[in-house]
């Protein structure tokens, strides 16, 4: 297996700054109030197409930072397809045109002087499937780092993330074995510490536990909680349950690319404002 050299796995590390978004480029904002006090992230009229198809239809939603926001729906509505969009991913599928304003800190990401690189490097990002690079464990883990060309303490920055994965204690002892002999779980969680190595603002997470068994998915779950205290997180996932549980807030993507309803996660699963999400949570379709 030859070294990653796609910017979907080469990118999804992130380095620290003083200020969300600061480093991407300029600074401007939208000129509406946000509906959640200081978002990191807003998303504002976002609609995608993937050639004459379209597949997100002008998603506005204000993503707290430091909280973990889950966006649930059905297979094809657009929820991996609006992940994507918060680190510009879709820039490499040549059909996708994206069309309206996604601010990271104040900063649309879209404009023209943002470098999408090193957008990448601020908003990690873990994939469904584990996908630990053909290295160490601790090779794995300071990737980014050396993309970053980071001066400081690197094993002591690897030991850091390890431990914020969850994984430290289970793998301190074999860090210049390969990554792809853990499980599936540990190599999850790999991938996990190899997004927050280098420090991001946002992690993206799409459906991280689907490929994983009982007992590994709930691991992740904690560690989600866990990391939240110190990163923005966006997970997409097929599980209404899981969704419940780990999340503070949910978006719902219905048929055809729409955000049907946003909230609170309890209101949504609870008391939702739309039929069409009720009659989704309560299993009547989807």
């Amino acid at each position: 297996m030859s070294e990653p050299e796609t910017d979907a796995e080469g990118t999804d590390e992130a380095v620290s700054s003083p200020t969300p978004g600061s480093n991407i480029a300029g600074a401007s904002g939208p000129e509406s109030g946000p509906l959640i006090e200081e978002p990191i992230i807003q998303s504002k009229d976002i609609s995608v197409f993937y050639g004459d198809e379209q597949a997100l239809q002008e998603i506005t939603m204000d993503i707290p930072e430091k909280q973990v926001t889950a966006l649930i729906g059905p297979s094809g509505c657009g929820k991996s397809t609006f992940l994507r969009c918060v680190n510009r991913m879709n820039d490499l599928i040549t059909s996708a045109r994206v069309e309206g304003e996604l601010y990271f800190g104040g900063k649309n990401v879209y404009d023209d002087d943002v470098d999408p690189v090193a957008l990448r490097r601020k908003i990690g990002m873990v994939f469904q499937q584990p996908n630990p690079f053909p290295k160490s464990i601790r090779d794995n883990v300071a990737y980014g780092l050396d993309i970053q060309e980071f001066d400081g303490d690197v094993d002591a920055r690897v030991e850091e993330a390890l431990k914020g994965a969850a994984l430290w204690d289970e793998v301190k002892d074999q860090l210049d074995e390969s990554g792809l002999e853990l499980s599936g779980g540990q190599q999850q969680r790999l991938c996990i510490a190899r997004a927050i190595a280098p420090d991001p603002e946002v992690v993206l997470m799409d459906e991280p536990a689907s490929a994983l068994d009982p007992v590994a998915t709930s691991q992740i779950e904690d560690l989600i909680a866990d990391i939240s205290e110190e990163y923005t997180v966006i997970i997409v996932t097929h599980n209404m349950q899981q969704a419940a549980r780990i999340s503070d807030k949910t978006g719902v993507f219905l048929t055809g690319g729409e955000l049907v309803e946003f909230d609170d996660t309890q209101k949504i699963f609870e008391n939702p404002d739309h039929q069409r999400v009720e009659d989704y949570i309560t299993g009547k379709f989807g």
